[in-house]
């Protein structure tokens, strides 16, 4: 197959037509109207449109630049591609395979500039994007054999057993119902991975409650509690010793009590799949709160949520603070959302439709599926977690690297129905949790406004999932002294940035922070121009300010549990291993 023949949609479809349009807006719909006829398989929604004039603009400059790469190719002046997908040696030595690859990332761009000029509210505006974004993604020659220089050329020196190879990690995939994008062999929780010592001391239908093994000779009295989301399994937060986010916090001296969320099966019938969200705060973090205490023998805890750890966190010290009791000297909120004004490009998975639809399937209880999570959170990122690993381990026939973070986002968590559904509802689509009293949790009006407790807030710059400006906004919601902490990268690789490795970096704002500035602490541009980067893990900035909640050093207990909470189990328990089938 000639690569440059599979170009000449592409090339037809942005070519400016040889009319205007004479009505005000040119039309999707029929396609031609918009330059996108010759597109295989696009199919644009009635009624979408783009200005005639801007549409004008958009094929002008195409075209300009459609010339300008023929005439590189011409000349055998062709760029180096830095795209990833075919930054590989066989497309730099086939002109042709190299000239595909600039022709689509060309294309690419200029259906993206077509979506985000369409003429339709915001939010549909962010769905057509989206949309068009995956169809693109999914398009590019690199997903395909006949297409790709790389994948032919291991073909042709394997002598087909690349190939052969690709077809055995295809079958095994959807015997598994899923991409593998690492080697699960690798890890074994409890072996190699989520391996800090310490026990289980209290457990009910949705929980285990970890204490960890003091590991210093001297702790502080207040402990800190973990809730970490019950949409993944803990052990992100215990990966292995030089990135355990709960070992360092041990090696400060600070003793953890962490939450092991219950993986719901479709087996269980103990009424797990009629959980709410009220039973999650009663059951879950209230409870959990109680324990350490009694264990502890503290009044107070501090206390930690990560992402929707930390919602539910926040949400449970609300109704304690409602019903007047204060269990928490402090709270750290890690990538967590209280205000889903922007919920980044989630947003265009919610709709009334889709939460009216959500309500109706689990009325009366049911799972929503870890699979069905999993492949959501990977089509946000499909370059990353689903096209390269077609092209690798079907393609090309290599096995998975082992990667323990991969390893962890491959073992998901069913949740229970009416859980998602109320959660659905009153986030992301209502942002109800923002407004003083808008909804009840737990018999009690809602207020997060009142929580008045010392807060250290982070957020992760490249964060897809929760934009670092929607964590930030949480600075004007909580009324206690806060710390915001901006770290590089995203939602999990800013998170889990152990001070070992020495990489990345963080900013702070000790201004804002100390209330010198207070116009610039509403604003978060503001904060981020006049922000100063530290070189680094923010680990160590949070473990000074935690240290500043937790009491004084005393000598640590090596026993675990007491009378009324004895040793269940060791670490990590039974209710991690429980897998999503």
């Amino acid at each position: 197959m000639n690569p440059l023949a599979w170009l000449q949609a592409w090339q037809q479809a942005l070519t400016p037509q040889a009319s205007a349009p004479q009505s005000s807006t040119a039309q999707a719909s029929p396609p031609q109207a918009a330059g996108l006829a010759g597109i295989p398989g696009f199919a644009p929604p009635a009624g979408v449109a783009v200005a005639p004039e801007k549409m004008l603009e958009i094929q002008n400059q195409f075209s300009q630049q459609w010339a300008a790469l023929c005439g590189e190719a011409t000349r055998g002046a062709l760029a180096p591609v830095s795209d990833s997908r075919f930054a590989g040696q066989a497309w730099a030595n086939s002109p042709a395979h190299a000239f595909m690859a600039h022709a689509y990332l060309l294309s690419a761009r200029t259906l993206l500039q077509m979506a985000d000029n369409v003429e339709v509210p915001d939010t549909a505006r962010e769905q057509i994007r989206f949309a068009m974004m995956q169809w693109i993604d999914a398009m590019a020659p690199s997903n395909f054999l006949a297409l790709n220089p790389d994948a032919q050329q291991k073909f042709i020196s394997s002598g087909g057993e690349s190939l052969q190879q690709g077809i055995v990690n295809l079958l095994n995939d959807l015997q598994k119902g899923r991409i593998s994008n690492t080697d699960e062999t690798s890890f074994e929780i409890g072996k190699s991975i989520a391996t800090t010592e310490g026990a289980v001391v209290f457990e009910n239908a949705l929980f285990q409650l970890i204490q960890y093994t003091p590991i210093t000779a001297r702790v502080h009295t207040r402990p800190l509690v973990i809730v970490p989301p019950c949409i993944n399994k803990f052990y992100i937060l215990d990966l292995q010793a030089n990135n355990s986010f709960v070992r360092y916090a041990l090696e400060q001296g600070i003793s953890v009590y962490l939450v092991s969320w219950r993986n719901p099966l479709t087996t269980d019938t103990d009424g797990i799949q009629q959980a709410t969200w009220d039973d999650y705060i009663a059951h879950g973090v209230i409870q959990a709160l109680t324990v350490a205490q009694e264990v502890s023998g503290q009044d107070q805890v501090n206390t930690l949520g990560f992402c929707v750890g930390g919602t539910l966190l926040a949400t449970a010290l609300a109704v304690l603070e409602a019903r007047g009791e204060s269990p928490a000297a402090s709270m750290t909120l890690l990538t967590t959302l209280l205000d889903f004004h922007d919920t980044g490009v989630l947003k265009v998975f919610v709709n009334e439709a889709q939460a009216k639809l959500r309500e109706a399937q689990f009325a009366q209880g049911g799972l929503l599926a870890a699979r069905e999570l999993g492949n959501t959170f990977a089509f946000l990122r499909p370059n990353d977690l689903v096209w390269n690993n077609v092209v690798n381990n079907y393609l090309k026939g290599e096995a998975p690297s082992a990667f323990d973070l991969l390893f962890w986002n491959a073992d998901g968590t069913n949740l229970p129905g009416p859980f998602y559904a109320w959660y659905l509802r009153n986030t992301y689509l209502e942002n109800n949790l923002k407004i003083p009293g808008k909804t009840t949790v737990c018999g009690l009006p809602l207020d997060l406004t009142t929580l008045s407790v010392p807060t250290y807030l982070y957020g992760s710059r490249d964060d897809h999932i929760v934009p670092w400006t929607s964590a930030f906004a949480s600075t004007q919601l909580l009324k206690g002294p806060t710390r915001f902490v901006l770290g590089a990268s995203g939602h999990i690789a800013g998170v889990i940035n152990s001070p070992v490795k020495n990489r990345r970096n963080y900013w702070v704002n000790d201004v804002v922070a100390n209330g010198a500035a207070p116009a610039a602490g509403a604003d978060p541009q503001v904060w981020i121009d006049t922000a100063r980067s530290v070189a680094g893990s923010w680990w160590p900035d949070w473990a000074t300010w935690l240290k500043s909640h937790s009491g004084a050093e005393v000598k640590a207990k090596t026993a675990l549990g007491n009378k009324q909470h004895p040793v269940i189990e060791a670490a990590p328990g039974r209710y991690v291993l429980a897998r999503a089938m």
